[in-house]
């Protein structure tokens, strides 16, 4: 994993996108095995940069004029696996054979690890005061995030169970460790990285694409010295130089977890790299399913 460096980027902010989002409400934590065929596309890399192939009405990431502008691309499903519907997923990481999931919800927050191929799963819920967010596995620890309670959980990987904390300002949406180092969204357009034993700040910052803040960024995944990004609300993944903070692809995704559930909060959400291989694990709220696919583009 490449190390970061920490450049401030523009302060222009995308008010179309911006007042998609607000419609639809006021941020993330107030949203409140069977395989197919091996090489099913679901977008089309031409698309233009305001619709999506499925006729999404989902807000897009926002693009500037500004060079360099980011590569436009697709998603590519290998196989689907079984995902527990009841989880409203918040962060996601694979470590060997198994998954780490953690949800949101106030009262119904969990941490959970399981067998990647299914069985059974240590499950540790969290406190009725915290909901939820991202997560992330360092070679000694579990960190998760809460949203608004301004806590980070330092746990145990095998049993769950929280040996101590570190407090945060602002809110808490996605984590991940690039090796060295733990990155963090809080729902706006800034990273901030943090050290992976104490989780204090080590420096932030701004992420743009074609010089245009991206805001909204949500669950992480830290891969091949990129960070890979859900951005709230909408059925794209971007990728990150961190170094830069320049949004260098944008992947349509929205064709997954089609049919969607009737409940507006099902939206994409988890990325989780497998190890071993470039493909990814992908997946949304409370979906029934999970993808293993590649990025194209």
């Amino acid at each position: 994993m490449s190390s970061v460096r920490r450049p401030v980027g523009p302060l222009v902010v995308s008010l179309s996108l911006i007042a998609a989002l607000t419609a639809c409400s006021t941020g993330d934590g107030s949203e409140a095995a069977s395989t197919t065929a091996a090489g099913t596309s679901l977008a089309s890399s031409s698309a233009p940069a305001g619709s999506s192939s499925t006729g999404s009405t989902a807000p897009r990431v926002p693009v500037g004029p500004s060079e360099p502008q980011p590569v436009r691309g697709s998603v590519e499903v290998v196989r689907t696996l079984e995902h527990d519907p009841a989880l409203f997923t918040q962060g996601l990481q694979v470590v060997g054979d198994e998954i780490y999931e953690s949800t949101g919800r106030y009262g119904g927050s969990v941490v959970q690890r399981r067998p990647l191929e299914g069985g059974d799963a240590v499950t540790v819920p969290m406190a009725d005061d915290e909901f939820g967010e991202g997560l992330a596995v360092t070679p000694d620890t579990l960190w998760t995030l809460t949203w608004r309670k301004g806590v980070a959980h330092n746990r145990d990987p095998q049993t769950l169970e929280v040996r101590s904390e570190a407090t945060y300002r602002g809110e808490g949406w996605g984590l991940c460790f690039d090796g060295s180092g733990l990155v963090m969204s809080d729902g706006s357009d800034t990273l901030t990285f943090r050290d992976p034993a104490t989780f204090e700040p080590t420096g932030t910052v701004t992420v743009t694409s074609g010089g245009t803040p991206v805001p909204q960024l949500n669950e992480l995944e830290c891969v091949d010295g990129d960070v890979l990004a859900n951005v709230w609300m909408t059925d794209e993944i971007i990728r990150i130089d961190p170094a830069t903070g320049e949004v260098t692809a944008i992947h349509d995704a929205a064709q997954l977890g089609r049919p969607r559930p009737a409940n507006p909060d099902a939206v994409l959400n988890g990325i989780a790299s497998l190890p071993g291989s470039e493909n990814l694990l992908v997946t949304g709220k409370l979906w029934p399913q999970m993808y293993e696919v590649r990025l194209v583009g």
